[in-house]
């Protein structure tokens, strides 16, 4: 079972990226997905989920009408877009396996994470 986050870099203020998730070893429909990030010193924080069948997009104060989380299982991955970026959205990026909808707001509930990419948003 494997997740593989990409997509980060740096980026101005204002400008956009597209995380990925790609996932393998499990059968990915089944599965809502998550998008965490991390700042040093600190836990990580929710940030979005789409749940398996993308009936159900859920995503924090910050990243609400700024990201849009969506997947296609056809080719097992997820994305996250983030537009509009701030330099407070800099962090490391987690996507994860949630084992439900209802959990997916709850990092201790994930059934496996991806390493992380590195967002970083100049001023």
């Amino acid at each position: 079972v494997q997740l593989q986050a990409s997509g980060g870099g740096l980026v101005q203020a204002g400008g956009l990226l597209t995380l990925s998730c790609a996932g393998s070893g499990f059968t990915f429909s089944a599965y809502t997905m998550g998008w965490f990030r991390q700042v040093p010193g600190k836990g990580r924080k929710f940030v979005a989920g789409i749940s398996e069948g993308d009936s159900i997009i859920l995503y924090s104060d910050s990243a609400e009408g700024r990201f849009a989380i969506s997947r296609d299982n056809a080719k097992n991955t997820a994305y996250l877009q983030m537009n509009s970026l701030k330099p407070e959205d800099t962090a490391v990026y987690y996507c994860g396996r949630a084992p439900t909808w209802r959990l997916v707001k709850v990092e201790s509930k994930y059934l496996n994470w991806g390493q992380g990419t590195q967002v970083t948003v100049s001023s």
